[in-house]
């Protein structure tokens, strides 16, 4: 998740153990069933986008190709011609939880990642590319991990913390290839990440969070006040619960803790592809939105998470709701979520102005063409939403 969240303390939950033992498990999508197909031209239209300090609007995407960047000083209504990070169309992994990523630091640098396919299925390497001429030009691109097997190195999160250094974290399954090769049983892939202190020139890492993560779920990304990173995805919990974790990324590489986070007892040997959105109130409290497919339960979710287990849980929109985000500001809460009707993808929205007690539901947009997943900005105390569909390309939402 790009760093566009407040950053406020909450207390560490009690450790759980996760295990070592179990089967090893597939990489396929857990279908819903119910919903519009994810064809491949939904897979191109997903983009993530951020505010930069001068309140610039910058969007990455996929453009004929090409990872690509385009800027808007309107909040969206008009945006100037797109600049091509890559020197030709190259393959990269935009299909479901992946999407070009897109960071600013304070000084108007922009940075970038993706993954890239490698010859093997389901491998993958995170490239990075940035801009320090406010987006005129950006680098050519490099490989962020030391580790170069050709493996998963997939579903990269990145974020700049407030002192200017840049995290980049991914699903990685170098440790399933090790315990294959000793003829151990591992479940899932890893959780690495890699960071920079000199505005992305280099990178230092590898640095290990946690084993068994699941294989193809997005990691959300949340700064602490000390410059650490709250992570949170969804993890392989003994022998095969597909439940969420929650962790802490250090810019000297440090882990902290991992503990479980939520508790819908999903039971599953594969991926769903669909991660986790995660943000803070003025109170530290940590809230979440989530997807479980547990018998009785299968949905999008929104919680409060703490040591004791999550609090306010509810559901969030119908059988169709997928891929939710948020955003917080003070107490204020927005979710922003799609859903197909049978007939066209509608954006959604919750707003919560009590740090979730109370909801006001609201309908935002609908399209019936293809669409990439919503993806919550907060400006200056307000709330916006990125949606890029094949007939209104990076269209920019308020909320009231």
């Amino acid at each position: 998740m790009v760093g566009l969240r407040l950053a406020a303390c909450a207390g560490l939950f009690a450790l759980c153990a996760a295990g070592t033992a179990g089967a090893q498990h597939a990489h396929g999508e857990h279908g819903k069933g119910k919903g519009a197909p994810m064809g491949r031209a939904s897979q191109e239209l997903n983009a993530s986008a951020v505010f930069d300090a001068r309140g610039v609007l910058w969007a990455a995407y996929k453009d004929a190709g090409y990872i690509a960047v385009s800027r808007s000083d309107d909040l969206g209504r008009s945006w100037s011609k797109p600049v091509h990070v890559t020197p030709a169309p190259e393959p990269t992994d935009t299909g479901a939880d992946a999407r070009p990523k897109i960071a600013a630091g304070s000084g108007g640098e922009l940075y970038l990642t993706w993954t890239r396919p490698l010859a093997k299925p389901f491998t993958g390497e995170i490239r990075f590319s940035r801009s320090l001429d406010g987006g005129l030009s950006f680098s050519p691109s490099a490989v962020v991990h030391a580790d170069r097997q050709q493996i998963t190195h997939r579903f990269d999160s990145l974020a700049v913390n407030s002192r200017g250094q840049v995290f980049v974290a991914w699903i990685d399954k170098r440790d399933q290839q090790n315990r294959d090769a000793e003829a151990k049983d591992y479940r899932g892939a890893a959780v690495y990440w890699a960071v920079s202190d000199d505005r992305g020139a280099s990178f230092r890492g590898d640095y290990k969070l946690a084993d068994h993560s699941c294989e193809c779920c997005r990691i959300a990304l949340l700064e602490r006040p000390d410059g650490s990173y709250y992570a949170l995805w969804r993890h392989v919990f003994a022998p095969n619960i597909r439940d969420h974790a929650l962790g802490i990324i250090t810019p000297d590489g440090q882990a902290g803790k991992v503990v479980r986070a939520t508790f819908d007892d999903w039971r599953v040997d594969v991926c769903p592809h669909h991660g986790p959105s995660l943000a803070t109130d003025m109170a530290g409290r940590l809230h979440a939105v989530w997807f479980t497919g547990a018998p009785g339960k299968n949905g999008v979710y929104y919680g409060r998470l703490h040591d004791a287990g999550v609090d306010g849980q509810r559901r969030i929109g119908g059988q169709t709701a997928e891929h939710a985000d948020l955003a917080i500001s003070g107490n204020r809460v927005a979710i922003a979520w799609k859903e197909f009707d049978g007939a066209r993808s509608r954006l959604r929205a919750l707003r919560s102005d009590d740090a979730g007690n109370t909801w006001r539901e609201l309908d935002l947009a609908a399209t019936a063409g293809p669409s990439g997943h919503p993806f919550v900005l907060l400006r200056q105390g307000a709330f916006h939403v990125l949606w890029n569909t094949q007939k209104e390309p990076l269209s920019v939402v308020s909320l009231p």
